[in-house]
């Protein structure tokens, strides 16, 4: 395999840093075959621990489904709206924070901690780790995504138990992610939860640490 070059490089950070949660955009465009079939091969590349791989992906294109969904979410959205006080709680309901039904498709991607058996390499002290791996196949999809100029909007403001009954999905298996995708108008230049002032964006430095929790400081 070939050293990635300078101009590949780059793309690759463009790709990152123009990521966005994409909520309101969304165009009634249809996804092609084989760029849909790049996205999800891009997810089954995830790294996962023991390579076990434990995602599943559903695609969703029934609208009857994705407004059952939709449903959900307004059930649970304004419970939610009832945690945050005063200006806060203002911001919150002004704030789109789906596109399930604007959506050409959704797709839901699982974790299946049987898939390989009850002794997975890399699991053995850390049974979370499958489920780590099915959120780096959530990553791959979005950024292949983008590098298709195609949006994605994750959506977790729902009951777990919502999702599964509406999409048959087994007891034993985790949903992971709920995600809107396809072709937008645009995406914006800042996340939007940043734009509207919800949170900034941290600085980097502040967030890095050296050899123990306690020391920020470079070793010289």
């Amino acid at each position: 395999m070939t050293n990635i070059t300078e101009d590949e490089r780059k793309v690759f950070y463009k790709v990152l840093h123009s990521r966005r949660d994409v909520r309101s955009e969304f165009l009634q465009k249809p996804i092609p075959e084989d760029v849909l079939s790049r996205i999800l091969k891009a997810a089954h590349h995830a790294p996962s621990v023991g390579f076990m791989q434990p995602w599943d992906i559903i695609i969703i294109e029934d609208q009857s489904k994705k407004e059952e969904l939709k449903q959900a979410f307004i059930k649970s959205n304004n419970k939610v709206a009832d945690l945050f006080e005063k200006d806060k709680k203002k911001l919150y309901k002004s704030l789109k924070l789906e596109g399930i039904l604007e959506a050409p498709i959704g797709v839901i991607i699982t974790c299946d901690k049987n898939r390989t058996g009850p002794v997975v390499i890399g699991r053995t002290t850390n049974p979370e780790m499958d489920v780590y791996s099915s959120v780096c196949a959530v990553q791959n999809l979005w950024l292949a995504a983008r590098a298709e100029n195609i949006g994605v909007g994750w959506v977790s403001i729902f009951e777990n138990d919502d999702l599964k009954r509406i999409f048959n999905i087994p007891e034993d298996i985790i949903p992971i992610a709920y995600l809107c995708m396809g072709y937008v108008s645009d995406f914006h230049e800042k996340p939007e939860l940043e734009k509207v002032g919800w949170l900034p964006r941290m600085d980097v430095n502040e967030l890095i640490h050296y050899n123990t929790w306690e020391d920020k400081n470079e070793s010289k």
